[in-house]
């Protein structure tokens, strides 16, 4: 996976000042306390995304059987439960792994 698809523009830009700080030798780190403070800040963040990036939802859909029973076979041939293989299906589509034709 490349940079640009990990991190926002805002972290790429922050990346680029940190590297262009260190190689200047302006970097100057954090007092103790200041550190203890940001990563406190920074751990906050970080669970909260964790728990919004995991919370599941519930959706109900409409499919035509043909296709559910297409999915139950695929899904039994991978040794999956077919409503596993379609979450997976449409995560990998909304993270941009599967290309909508």
């Amino acid at each position: 996976m490349k940079k640009t698809e990990m991190y926002s523009k805002e972290e790429l830009e922050l990346f680029e000042a940190l590297e262009k700080d260190v190689d200047s030798g302006s970097y100057k780190p954090l007092g103790k306390e200041e550190l203890e403070s940001k990563k406190a800040f920074f751990k906050k963040v970080a669970i909260n995304t964790i728990e919004k990036k995991t919370k599941k939802k519930s959706l109900n859909i409409r499919l035509f059987e043909d296709d559910i029973e297409k999915i139950k076979a695929i899904a039994f041939e991978q040794g999956l439960p077919y409503q596993t293989l379609i979450s997976s299906v449409i995560h990998k589509l909304a993270q941009k792994q599967i290309k909508v034709a």
